[in-house]
């Protein structure tokens, strides 16, 4: 099996555990913004903001470093362990002083009620101490237990919702039997509380279905090991908490400069963006471990080039294909009209995604080399960027400005990342040939958005001519993937 054959199968497998929770959280959509209000859709988003944030904290950068030294080093089971223990300590400490402080902390972050912030530090904690467990079904290929720990949190979220936010409400109104407690629960709070516990059950089960993987851990603490670990994390946390402001400080922006229904409007459509991330999500599960265990191969920045190119190729063809049916989506996600209105922001998050894992693939040379600081500033500098395009301009042209931020952000992390790469760890990427594929996707794009929005006999002969143009360039290497 050849290299990018068995990186492409990887990927799949291991992708089908990001995809199909994402894409049933994507299908939750409709049901929330349906319940909903949008000032109480930007209650949940601002939830889910906070939560990305507390967990690239207390991994800091944990899972690659993981992934990096358990190919490294020779003693696999101290990589192991002191990762581990790491992990659980700071968690521990999180916990009990997040906890005891909750109601000043909930003040201080502006959550409605204390318990909504009790819940999210549950939420995180859990979520935390998963991250080896999962890290360490990857590393040891076992994508069958990975993937069924994954869908079996996404299944039973998605259930808890449908129970909570439509039977329910539907029982109360037609006295059908529900809990008493839950009926008190549902004359005290907000529909809203009832996602953040449908996350902690979630959470709490999955937590309970990984015990038995932790008990395959031994503890073995290295302290000079985890000393080296951070040294290389600690970057990585920096430049996660960089990437999670450029993902969510719009909508944090939008909800104080513009209002909170605005900034729910623009979170119901930077969803329809999250079918590219989707993609980049089931990328980096398989990639992240391969580009290590390919690192010290005789071809292996030809492997990478080739990869680029690929993925580049597949997320143009995503792109285009959203923006052509971006109405079919709307109505599928959507729940009601007050959300349509933002929907011009689609095509350039979508643009704004694809570059964004670019730099997935360009930061493979940092990684590498242990230089991971250059990612650290890169994503600083692109914070830097998306933070003051927004200030500046969300008064001026409102949400807009946000999505316009977050393209110029990721291009910027694309170009810096490419050209510094070349003085540290040269890849022979393709780059003309990768460029011409993006600006095909933009053009057809473009004009299947602003003038055939709908006519969809146009906009998916534009389809068939990238798909088209793409086999015939491609014909050779489509060729020896399929045999090989």
């Amino acid at each position: 099996m050849s290299t990018i054959k068995r990186f492409f199968k990887d990927t799949i497998i291991y992708g089908i555990a990001a995809v199909l929770p994402r894409a049933i959280n994507i299908l939750l959509v409709k049901l929330h913004t349906s319940t909903l209000q949008s000032d109480k859709y930007a209650e949940n988003t601002l939830y889910f903001v906070y939560a990305a944030y507390i967990n690239a904290l207390l991994t800091y950068g944990m899972e690659t470093a993981f992934f990096r030294f358990f190919t490294k080093e020779k003693n696999k089971g101290k990589v192991i362990s002191t990762s581990f223990i790491s992990l659980l300590f700071t968690t521990f400490l999180f916990l009990i002083f997040a906890l005891y402080y909750s109601e000043s902390l909930s003040n201080f972050f502006g959550f409605e009620n204390p318990i909504y912030f009790q819940i999210l530090v549950l939420v995180t904690s859990f979520d935390t101490l998963m991250v080896l467990p999962f890290s360490y079904l990857r590393v040891m290929n076992r994508p069958i237990k990975f993937t069924f720990y994954k869908v079996l949190n996404i299944f039973i979220y998605a259930i808890l919702n449908i129970y909570f936010l439509v039977y329910i409400p539907h029982a109360i109104k037609n006295e059908g039997f529900i809990p008493n407690f839950l009926v008190e629960y549902y004359t005290n709070y907000p529909l809203v509380i009832f996602i953040f516990i449908a996350n902690l059950v979630a959470s709490l089960v999955t937590f309970i279905f990984l015990l038995p993987t932790f008990f395959k851990f031994k503890f073995n603490f290295d302290k000079q090991l985890l000393i080296k670990m951070l040294k290389y994390g600690l970057p990585l946390m920096v430049g996660s908490l960089a990437f999670i402001t450029n993902e969510n400080i719009d909508k944090l922006l939008i909800g104080n400069l513009i209002g909170k229904e605005q900034m729910g409007i623009y979170a119901a459509c930077y969803k329809i963006g999250v079918f590219m991330t989707l993609y980049i999500m089931a990328f980096r599960l398989g990639a992240e471990p391969y580009f290590f265990n390919q690192a010290n191969k005789v071809n292996s920045k030809e492997t990478y080039a080739k990869i680029l190119t690929w993925f580049t190729i597949i997320g143009s063809f995503f792109m285009l294909f959203i923006i052509v049916f971006i109405d079919v989506f709307a109505n599928i996600l959507l729940g009601k009209e007050e959300y349509f209105q933002a929907l011009s922001i689609v095509p350039i998050i979508l643009l704004a995604n694809l570059f964004l894992g670019i730099s997935y693939n360009l930061s493979v040379w940092y990684k590498l080399t242990d230089k991971t600081k250059f990612g650290m500033i890169l994503s600083v500098i692109a914070a830097i960027i998306t933070i003051l395009i927004n200030i500046i301009f969300i008064p001026k042209i409102g949400y807009m400005a946000s999505a316009w931020a977050t393209l110029l952000a990721y291009s910027f992390v694309v170009i810096s990342s490419y050209l510094i790469g070349k003085k540290y760890y040269a890849v022979p990427y393709p780059v003309k040939k990768i460029l011409f594929y993006i600006f095909i996707s933009v053009l057809f794009s473009g004009l299947s958005f602003l003038y055939f929005r709908e006519n969809y006999f146009i906009s998916i002969l534009m389809i068939i001519t990238f798909l088209s143009y793409t086999y015939f360039q491609e014909k050779k290497e489509i060729q020896k993937i399929i045999k090989k």
